[in-house]
């Protein structure tokens, strides 16, 4: 947490569209920090987005979506609440269509266990680069 992850991401679209490129944004339902479908940064940079649950169909919600607009890049925020199968879902539409995916979220909760979505992430992941933080507690390395 507070690593910039969310404005990382707005500003990785911010660049695509500067290009003239759009992008597909999406997010958890279960992020509702800035409301529900908006993903909202710590120092104020918001945008609308596409919101998913444990049941949406990435690569069929990326197709719809493909119909309005050329998409160049999917940025999905709280990339932690995914699961194994939605993660194989941006799988394909990375490696079948060649779109860029690029998601942000956390690794692990509290308690050191890591999420589904960031193990199946962390599996199938062509590339991992890490946001690093700072902590407050003595001894944590983030």
């Amino acid at each position: 947490m507070n690593a910039g992850k969310s404005t990382a991401l707005l500003q990785a679209s911010h660049n695509y569209q500067e290009r003239g490129m759009d992008t597909l944004i999406i997010t958890s339902q279960k992020d509702d920090r800035g409301g529900k479908g908006n993903i909202t940064s710590r120092i104020g940079l918001s945008k609308k987005a596409e919101v998913f649950d444990e049941n949406t169909n990435l690569f069929k919600l990326f197709k719809t979506a493909s119909k309005i607009k050329k998409i160049a890049c999917v940025l999905i925020d709280e990339a932690q609440f995914l699961t194994s199968k939605q993660v194989k879902e941006l799988c394909l539409v990375c490696d079948k269509l060649n779109i860029p995916i690029m998601c942000y979220g956390i690794r692990t909760d509290f308690r050191g266990d890591l999420f589904s979505g960031s193990a199946a992430l962390l599996a199938y992941a062509d590339t991992l680069v890490e946001l690093k933080t700072i902590c407050e507690y003595e001894g944590c390395a983030r």
